[in-house]
């Protein structure tokens, strides 16, 4: 009833508690994905970072970082996005890095006014990185011929079933070093002033939290729920945002329960196996930092 009541109130005369939009961002950084490869993009957060920056009342919007890295396209849109939100709205933007705020998850982190970051968090890793494997040898054990038809010189640059060429990782290394410079400015044009003079910054080292502080990659050390009350009092509250709910309110299905109900079993398939070895590579992405 007082809730009803409360309602009547006009919002200028209520007396309420101060809630902060939480938001989560959490895994490897990539474009696409499905019901068994939730990868990190614009497209699975805009929605969320939308909801969290329209709430007027709101004194901050607060945002969990959790990723190893990953797409430096995605992850700069990411960044894009919260700070076009964060103008249009006038709110300031609070982040939080959980396990880690690492390559593509620190371009992000650096979208927050101030980036708060728990002791034991991997903090850092501004840099670029390819990797891939090759074959060349395994083939020629098997037997097995490769054939490349292009239309092209450059169409079959590292081929990993044929020897790497020196002209082709030339290539590759000077289009890492121009998204190396798209990722230290983006860091310099918000944190110049904060960050210390170590030349090891922008080599693609990461600390934990209280270095990355010293440095400068960090604001303060803490947690979020400690650190949002004590900045906006003791009595605020965490509002979770979380993706929309399907028809009804009800939850969407799972890809598994979606097999008992006329789903393509082939795709069904294909996608399992699409998460699995997205799996396999999220793990990499995280054993890079020793976690």
């Amino acid at each position: 009833m007082k809730k009803v009541l409360k309602k009547l109130i006009p919002a200028k005369f209520r007396k309420t508690n101060p809630v902060v939009p939480v938001v989560r961002l959490k895994g490897v950084i990539s474009a696409g994905g499905n019901a068994f490869n939730p990868a990190l993009s614009l497209a699975s957060c805009a929605e969320m970072l939308e909801k969290a920056f329209k709430n007027k009342e709101a004194p901050a919007v607060a945002i969990s970082v959790n990723s190893p890295g990953g797409s430096p396209v995605q992850s700069r849109l990411i960044f894009r996005r919260i700070r076009d939100l964060a103008e249009e709205h006038n709110k300031k933007v609070l982040v939080f890095t959980e396990d880690a705020a690492a390559s593509g998850g620190y371009m992000i982190a650096v979208a927050g006014d101030e980036i708060i970051a728990d002791p034991s968090s991997i903090i850092g890793s501004i840099g670029v990185i390819s990797s891939g494997f090759g074959f060349v040898e395994a083939i020629d054990k098997l037997g097995i011929e490769r054939r490349v038809y292009t239309a092209g010189q450059n169409k079959s640059t590292l081929d990993p079933f044929q020897p790497a060429k020196k002209e082709d990782i030339e290539r590759i290394k000077e289009l890492q070093l121009e998204i190396h410079d798209v990722f230290i400015d983006l860091v310099k044009s918000r944190r110049a002033d904060k960050l210390s003079d170590n030349p090891d910054i922008f080599t693609g080292r990461f600390w934990a939290g209280q270095k990355a502080k010293e440095l400068g990659l960090v604001d303060e050390i803490g947690d979020m729920r400690s650190f949002l009350k004590a900045r906006f009092g003791p009595k605020t509250e965490l509002k979770l945002i979380t993706p929309q709910r399907g028809l009804f309110g009800r939850r969407q299905p799972s890809a598994t329960a979606s097999l008992f109900s006329g789903v393509n079993t082939a795709q069904l398939s294909s996608d399992m196996l699409e998460g699995a070895m997205h799996n396999l590579d999220e793990r990499g992405y995280w054993s890079r930092l020793g976690l």
